[in-house]
This record gives structure tokens, sequence and C-alpha cells, in this order.
């Protein structure tokens, strides 16, 4: 497997996903599914109230059960703290686990927002944020909201929305179009089955030149090898593959990033930021609102580009490649202030929640 940030010194990090949503939505059913698609990655899973099991991707899902340590009280928020839940990742981010994603399982009962500041609040190295996705019954999302009232306040917290048992939905468009109303930009896939397509949350086909978690080989490859797509799983989402030999200006990144468009999920790549820093690329990793970048020492005969990968649901990847390419330097000499920006998303130890913003009330 691949480094998630390649292989110039830099720290391998496993993207750790929480997958949430009220009892019954499908959360397990999806798991179970990403599980089976996974294309030879290894998913690591904390799962519902029970502790940290290491998963072969291409087991059968439904030996979960033989391999849980129970953590006791049903709700995972309220059962571990995040010195606690480090331990588990440390079994799971252990090199000799060959693990490349992690996906905690929430109890129907648990808060998000807690388990995600639990994540961003881990001090283990190993591991970076991979988002919250969180999965909504379509058939009873009225009834639930009227039981739950929260659920709007959990939606506006998540980077994906999964829209699960849209078939039974009385009207779909409509409940989709309320799902998407109570996000903050988040990209929302609908899904029967808790069928969404793996390579939207993880790079699930092994390669050997990987941008973060999504090649670019399987962008090019995807939906073309003759299999019979059921579901057509590959059309929940859009990507945008973006090259460029000419440096990227800072500045002009930076806000291209910070208008980043409702329902762009994922970026992952480098960058090439020439004169502003010549000693290094930078890795960027962003789902969601959740921002990093992580400079690495160009190596010496490496050719500088910078190479991007963005994928979301409902983008515009027509309007996005031309907004990149005006990122491009057109100046002549770096400002030395230019990379002030890019800067405050290099993670210092004593930033752990500085990415996650309090949803809207």
């Amino acid at each position: 497997m691949g480094n998630s940030w390649g292989d110039s010194g830099s720290q391998r990090q496993i993207p750790v996903i929480v997958l949430a949503g009220f009892l019954g939505s499908g959360k397990t059913t999806l798991l179970n599914h990403l599980l089976h698609r996974s294309g030879g990655s290894r998913i690591g899973a904390i799962v519902n109230d029970f502790g940290a099991i290491e998963i072969d991707a291409m087991a059968v899902a439904g030996a979960l059960g033989d391999s849980t340590v129970s953590l006791g009280n049903g709700c995972l928020c309220c059962a571990v703290d995040a010195s606690e839940l480090d331990l588990y990742l440390d079994r799971l981010a252990a090199p000799a686990a060959g693990i490349d994603v992690i996906v905690i399982e929430a109890s129907g009962l648990a808060e998000p927002q807690e388990l995600v500041r639990m994540v961003l609040a881990s001090e283990h190295p190993g591991i970076v944020y991979g988002g919250l996705v969180e999965v909504v019954d379509a058939a009873e999302f009225d009834e639930t909201r009227a039981r739950h009232p929260e659920i709007d306040r959990h939606l506006a917290l998540a980077d994906l929305v999964v829209v699960n048992k849209l078939d039974r939905a009385d009207d779909a468009d409509r409940t989709l179009g309320l799902v998407r109303s109570l996000t903050d930009r988040a990209a929302v896939v609908p899904a029967t089955y808790g069928r969404i397509d793996p390579e939207f949350l993880f790079d699930c086909r092994p390669s050997e030149e990987r941008v973060g978690q999504l090649s670019f080989d399987d962008l090019h490859q995807h939906g073309q090898d003759g299999q019979d797509h059921a579901g057509h799983l590959h059309t929940g989402y859009d990507s945008l593959s973006f090259t460029s030999e000419v440096p990227l200006e800072p500045r002009r990144l930076m806000r291209f990033l910070d208008s980043r468009p409702e329902g762009l999920y994922r970026i992952k790549g480098y960058v090439d930021f020439g004169p502003y820093d010549p000693l290094n690329r930078y890795a960027v990793h962003a789902v969601g609102r959740f921002l990093r970048f992580y400079p690495e020492p160009w190596t010496p005969r490496a050719t500088r580009l910078t190479q991007l990968v963005l994928i979301g649901s409902g983008i515009d990847a027509d309007t996005l490649g031309k907004e990149l390419e005006g990122c491009k330097d057109g100046a002549p000499h770096a400002d030395e202030h230019g990379m002030w920006g890019v800067l405050r998303y290099v993670q210092r130890p004593d930033e752990a929640e500085a990415d996650l913003e309090d949803p809207p009330a």
C-alpha cells in the first residue's frame, strides 16, 4: 500500500472517517458495502459500542461479530475519551496492520460533533481526519426529524450526507431538496441499500503512484472495466484531475480553497509553490471544511508539478478547472508574505481542533 502523503520522508497518515446516523438509517449496511467493494484496501473499524478491530476488506463482513471488544455503555462518544480512542487508533494505524482507512461507525445515539472533536484532538501522528459521513433514512426522514430535531445540527456539520433508502421514499425529490437545504456545503449523495462508490471516501485500488487517497489511474479507468455497475454507483460523484507545470501562487490558491463550492467533498494531491518555497512541495488534504497542508522536501530528481484531484457531488468540473488555472503564478518574484495563508494550515501540536467550526445554529 502506498504512503498517504508520498515517500519523501513524511509521516504516513491514515484518514479516519466518522460514520454517523440515527438508528435504522443504514450505517452498518453502508459499512458492509464498503467492505465488499473496497477493491483490496484494508479497512479498520471501530464499530458502534465496540472496541477496535482489524478487518480484511476482502473478507466476509459477517465475521465482524467474532472480533469485537465491548466498550460497555453503548455510546462511543460517552464510553471513551480522546486518549482512550488513541489506543484503538494506535492498533489500527500500526504499519504492520496495513490499514488504508479507518471508519468509526458511531452508535445511533452518539453525538457526531463530539466524535469529530475526539478525532481532531487525537495526538496520534499516523492519522488524519477523513470527514463526517451522515446517513439518513429517506423513507423516515420527516418522522426522524420530528423525533430527533438535533438531526438538523448533525446535517449542518456533515461533510458528506448519504440519503439512503431513497427508493422507499414517498417523494424522493422533495426529501433530497430538504436534506440539501439543511447542509452547509456538504456533498449530498442519493443511495439505496447503502450503495455508494467507495472511491468517494478512499482510494480503493492499490496503485504505485497515488495522489493522496485517489490515484489518477483510478480516475481515468473508473467505470471502464466492463463490469456491471449495479445502481450506477460511479454517477454518484464528479471528479477533476488538475496538473500544472507552472507553480501556483499561494494567495490565489487560498482564495480558491476558501471559496470552494457546495458539494466539493475532497481535494487531494501536491502543490508546487515555486519560488515561494523552492525547497518543499506541499501535500494538501481537504475534506469538507477541514484543510491541511504538509510540506515535504523535493527529492533531487523530482519533476516539479502541481497534481490535484477534486471529487464531489454536483460540482462544475469545468469551472473549477478554470479557477485552478487562474491560480498559476504570473509574478516574476515571490512575495515573502505570500505563504502566510498556506502556513496557517500546516498543523502544529497545539492546533488539534482548529479546523472544526461550530455548525450554524
